[in-house]
């Protein structure tokens, strides 16, 4: 049966008529606190399956000595719960998320859709290519897809996101020059790069080397010819790079380093930018990393899942891990779909065929918006980013004033130097005005940084309000007193942390209660 919502005189548990300042968002209680003994949320009366004695299901010495101490509560109780928890999350479904370096923009339903077909969701990754024709041809037609888009020969699919792709792409570098007897230690990255660039490169076995950002915001191509030697493997770009700029030496950096006998290696986080405009092989570049879970339709953040396919130019296939699924041509001529592994392979990147859902998302994202449709969200993101760089220069410091791409860094540097505001305090506020907050202190090289991604699905009304926020801050910055906008937010569910003692003294969260 199941427990009343309600205490004896009509009110929410703990006896006040009304609930809201018992369960509001400054005291929220836990399930446990909600718990009473007996409560249930729903139960059958009877299910009609003979019982069977738990010493027949689970041997002795696998069994707990007592019940697992659930919270015992009511319907109302639990769905209350969990519904409040949900209304405490900002998603890119309910508002603006200007994440720079993360393309967190919304995600077409359709997309959720076609995962979810049962011929899709339902089918085991172990049933045999006879079995799984359709799934085969699903992941051959993203495979050329993406080869299209990136201007790339082969793909493999499974990478389970960014990272992955990175260290896959740097074991096909190591792989390559291993066939050709060469043996390398260094990989050249930008001093903008993204965190993960170094971390990839160390986990491939390689040496990074760093090459410092010229006055444009771009590769200093001076100090690149100082590392260039033949000990290098490669170098690591993104392009635009993560100032949002457009590296317009691009040629001659690929140039540059194939002349010594590297490889050029596209980090795909800012691939939104250049859909359909550019393609990376077209640029010269020889290892291409892309995120689906940012460029096409699965949400990004949250923990997942992502998908990370690598596409490589013609030389760099036969290394590619396997099995990859190829078309061939039964007798009567018809396209049949097998599993093959590349004669080179450096082997499997991930169990099973990578996050194919992802990936099947991916692809209904593609083909719902065309090619047309896919240079269209470039062109989109490249203007919203230039409406924002316009509208706040001279509010903020523009550190490389130029025409970005799909992203822009400003600065709080000035206002910090006056007023004692930083990048932080200001991405707190925003919290306040409905906004997720846009990635702070990075790029690294850039004081202060606040890193907008506006994205091509935000309306120029969303742009218009988001600016005007950002403004509101900074003459709220310039007009109180130093210190006060360091207790934002107070509306929040949760008010600002201290970082710092939280990062220092860790307080364990787990409990016999799990």
């Amino acid at each position: 049966m199941t427990e009343p919502a309600v205490s004896a005189d009509g009110g929410a548990p703990g006896g006040k008529a009304n609930s809201a300042p018992l369960l509001g968002r400054a005291a929220e209680p836990t399930l446990f606190e909600l718990s009473h003994p007996g409560r249930r949320a729903w139960s059958f009366r009877t299910s009609g399956i003979p019982e069977v004695p738990i010493d027949q299901l689970v041997p002795e010495g696998h069994r707990r000595e007592e019940p697992v101490p659930l919270a015992e509560v009511s319907e109302r109780d639990l769905v209350a719960h969990f519904t409040r928890l949900s209304h405490r999350q900002f998603s890119v479904d309910l508002g603006a998320y200007p994440l720079g370096s993360c393309t967190m923009k919304y995600n077409p339903k359709v997309c959720d859709t076609v995962a979810g077909l049962p011929g899709l969701a339902g089918v085991h990754p172990g049933a045999p290519a006879s079995l799984t024709q359709g799934w085969l041809a699903l992941l051959v037609e993203l495979e050329e897809t993406l080869c299209e888009i990136t201007g790339m020969a082969a793909a493999t699919l499974q990478p389970a996101a960014g990272a992955a792709g990175e260290l896959t792409g740097l074991l096909l570098m190591r792989a390559w020059h291993e066939a050709r007897g060469s043996v390398r230690h260094k990989v050249i990255i930008p001093d903008s790069a993204h965190g993960t660039n170094p971390a990839s490169v160390t986990l491939g076995g390689y040496e990074v080397i760093t090459v410092p950002s010229d006055d444009r915001g771009c590769v200093d191509m001076e100090a690149l010819a100082t590392v260039l030697d033949e000990d290098v493997a490669g170098i690591m770009l993104t392009n635009p790079n993560t100032l949002g700029l457009f590296e317009e030496d691009i040629a001659a950096i690929a140039t540059a380093v194939h002349e010594v006998g590297g490889l050029l290696y596209y980090d795909g986080a800012n691939l939104n930018a250049i859909l359909g405009v550019v393609r990376p092989g077209d640029m010269g570049f020889d290892i291409v990393h892309m995120n689906l879970h940012k460029t096409f339709a699965t949400p990004h953040g949250g923990g997942g899942p992502g998908a990370g396919p690598v596409a490589v130019s013609e030389r760099l296939v036969p290394f590619l891990p396997g099995p990859r699924a190829v078309r061939v041509e039964s007798a009567d001529q018809s396209p049949v779909y097998e599993w093959m592994t590349p004669p080179q392979s450096i082997g499997r990147m991930h169990t099973w065929h990578g996050n194919a859902l992802v990936l099947a998302r991916a692809l209904a994202y593609i083909v719902a918006n065309g090619g047309d449709g896919l240079r269209q969200i470039a062109e989109t993101a490249v203007l919203n980013a230039n409406w924002i760089r316009q509208r706040l220069t001279g509010t903020y410091d523009v550190p490389f004033d130029r025409p970005c791409m799909h992203e822009v860094v400003l600065s709080v540097r000035t206002i910090k130097q006056a007023h004692g505001v930083r990048a932080l305090d200001v991405a707190k506020r925003l919290l306040e005005e409905g906004f997720h907050a846009p990635t702070v202190y990075f790029p690294l090289i850039v004081d202060e940084a606040l890193m907008i991604e506006p994205t091509e699905t935000e309306s120029p009304q969303t742009l218009e309000a988001l600016a005007q926020s950002l403004e509101r801050i900074a003459h709220e910055a310039n007009s109180h007193e130093e210190g006060w906008m360091a207790e934002f937010p107070h509306e929040t569910p949760v008010r600002r942390v201290d970082e710092a003692r939280a990062a220092r003294t860790l307080v364990p969260t787990f409990d016999a209660r799990g």
